[in-house]
């Protein structure tokens, strides 16, 4: 599915990368820069993004189009920032930092588990730049541009039976994230984690490979995963961190004023994302509920889960060099 912004009237679209798309620099040249999500556009991912694209086209004041692949037309998230670091195909994506540790390791802090007391302390994070040096070594080694930082909504365990302590979570068969401190965080919970591709999640739980998966409530109504694990045991145990990128390649051949208007842009489309992702975000869980579509349990034994993760969070912490971003968001009042 391609959905076409335009900041003024279609013009020639340039050749050039390997899926016979352009970028151009070129004053008299039309310039068409790709998106692309593997959701569609009522996602907060794409409308953080097509936020962005209306906010470059107001600060640049001259042509250019955008183009926006969404629904997994171009792959997944790791695909994407494969292409923006070869600067071909896709010059702008949301990417979740799982899909940056193959590359950068210590992007994983990004997604933590049990970092965060709650959204006003995620809030704080971002705002003090408490991740300014994972940030700096994604763009040197990734060679993409951090736009900003989005998300803002929490993470829960969704299942196929209830639970509401520890003592009943244990031997639950969730599927985690790609990133090591996840298997380890909920491992030492008594959870026994899995790692499954995305797009097989559904079926890995209807036909009771797993038992439950983690997300936040938007993805679960978009994705439908309720209908397979109706059951939402609310840890709370992640505030997402999802960073907004721009592919380095393309951004050195613009034009510089458009350069500084897509740098302004990712500020204020990342500031847009954090606040309604936030708001959203519970009024979606309990939509769900309302529907009768899920059911949501308290879970009792927070304080005790996130004494038995410290360790595991710490040692991680050490492995990626990290410990010190670690310390310094803890320490945020």
């Amino acid at each position: 599915m391609k959905k076409t912004l335009r900041a003024a009237f279609a013009a020639v679209t340039l050749m050039g990368t390997a899926a016979g798309f352009g970028t151009a620099a070129s004053a008299e040249e039309a310039i068409v820069l790709h998106g692309a999500s593997a959701y569609t556009s009522d996602h907060i991912f794409n409308r953080a993004m097509a936020k962005f694209t209306e906010k470059v086209t107001e600060y640049y004041g001259k042509p250019v189009e955008f183009v926006m692949h969404e629904n997994g037309e171009l792959g997944n998230e790791a695909s994407y920032f494969t292409l923006m670091a070869r600067g071909t195909s896709v010059d702008f994506a949301v990417v979740a930092p799982a899909h940056l540790t193959q590359v950068v390791k210590s992007a994983g802090v990004l997604d933590t588990p049990f970092l965060f007391r709650d959204t006003a302390h995620w809030k704080k994070a971002i705002e003090q730049n408490a991740f300014g040096p994972v940030i700096e070594e994604i763009e040197t080694k990734g060679r993409v541009k951090v736009l900003g930082l989005g998300g803002g909504a929490e993470r829960n365990i969704l299942s196929n039976k209830p639970a509401t302590n520890l003592e009943e979570l244990a031997g639950l068969r969730m599927r985690v994230q790609g990133t090591p401190i996840h298997a380890t965080a909920f491992g030492a919970i008594g959870i026994e984690p899995s790692v499954i591709a995305y797009n097989e999640i559904y079926n890995a739980i209807q036909s009771g490979v797993i038992d439950a998966l983690e997300n936040e409530a938007s993805t679960n109504a978009q994705m439908r995963f309720y209908e397979v694990a109706p059951e939402v045991i609310r840890t709370s145990h992640i505030v997402t961190v999802r960073p907004l990128l721009f592919s380095s390649a393309t951004l050195e051949r613009l034009p510089e004023d458009l350069q500084a208007a897509i740098l302004k842009a990712g500020e204020d489309a990342a500031a847009f994302w954090r606040e309604t992702e936030t708001a959203e975000d519970v009024g979606a869980l309990e939509q769900l509920a309302a529907e009768n579509k899920l059911r949501i349990h308290t879970f009792t034994d927070l304080e005790k889960m996130h004494e038995l993760v410290v360790p595991a969070v710490d040692a991680y912490a050490e492995e990626l060099g990290a410990a010190d971003i670690i310390k310094a968001v803890r320490a945020i009042e």
